[in-house]
């Protein structure tokens, strides 16, 4: 199942979000550059870790019981330690963004920490009605076209701009609500995109330029999950 990540707008060169996750622990993202920072500020205050090969990424193990979890971001290739890890990272390589949420898309192409394709559609979706009886069902109806009409409008943007740049992307990363992203990559022509999935999905508000520029940063960013020592 993918992973849901907040969306944030802050810049690179700073962490991207803190929050708690479930079961326990705390999500950091980290820009890519301060990875080996991070690493170091951990092992300050736990002790030099042990770091371990696992599916995600890298497991630093600490002497007092804490743990980190370095998730590879989308598009890296996996590495066995940190240096590796860092310098993986840090490559700049294409990613493909698409944002979908209602009646807005937004497709693009990152290279590096630049955005060199870009596209922002949106078609109006009506709201919710309190309505009953016959008026809410046609609004309902109405509704319901709307949303099919925007979702084929991004299968037809995605085909148009992100399709024939699928074989020089190392991933594709989505982002806003689920169902709608789903429905795009359902479409067989998008069978190359959908391939390069990642894992990681987006959660960013209506997508704008603004949004997908930022989504830039929080798909490159590095995933590390924190694990405070027990007791």
């Amino acid at each position: 199942m993918s992973s849901r990540v907040p969306f944030s707008a802050v810049p690179y060169g700073q962490a991207v979000t803190s929050r708690p996750a479930a079961g326990g622990g705390r999500w950091v993202e980290v820009d890519p550059a301060r990875v080996t920072r991070w690493v170091e500020g951990f092992a300050d205050r736990h002790g030099p870790p042990i770091t371990a090969v696992e599916g995600y990424g890298l497991l630093l193990a600490a002497p007092d019981g804490a743990t980190a979890e370095l998730h590879t971001p989308p598009g890296a290739p996996p590495s066995v330690d940190v240096p590796g890890f860092v310098a993986a990272a840090g490559t700049p390589r294409r990613l493909g963004l698409l944002l979908a949420r209602k009646g807005a898309v937004a497709v693009g192409v990152a290279e590096g920490t630049d955005l060199a394709v870009s596209k922002v559609d949106t078609r109006y979706v009506q709201g919710r009605t309190a309505a009953g009886g016959w008026s809410q069902q046609r609004f309902a109806r109405r509704r319901d076209n709307q949303a099919k009409a925007a979702l084929g409008d991004a299968v037809e943007l995605a085909v148009r701009l992100l399709l024939p740049e699928a074989a020089t992307l190392a991933a594709l990363v989505c982002g806003g609500d689920r169902r709608a992203v789903d429905t795009v990559l359902a479409d067989r022509r998008l069978a190359p995109l959908a391939a390069l999935r990642a894992d990681r999905l987006l959660d960013v508000p209506e997508p704008r330029h603004a949004v997908l520029v930022a989504a830039m940063a929080a798909a490159r960013a590095v995933r590390i999950l924190v694990r405070d020592p027990t007791g």
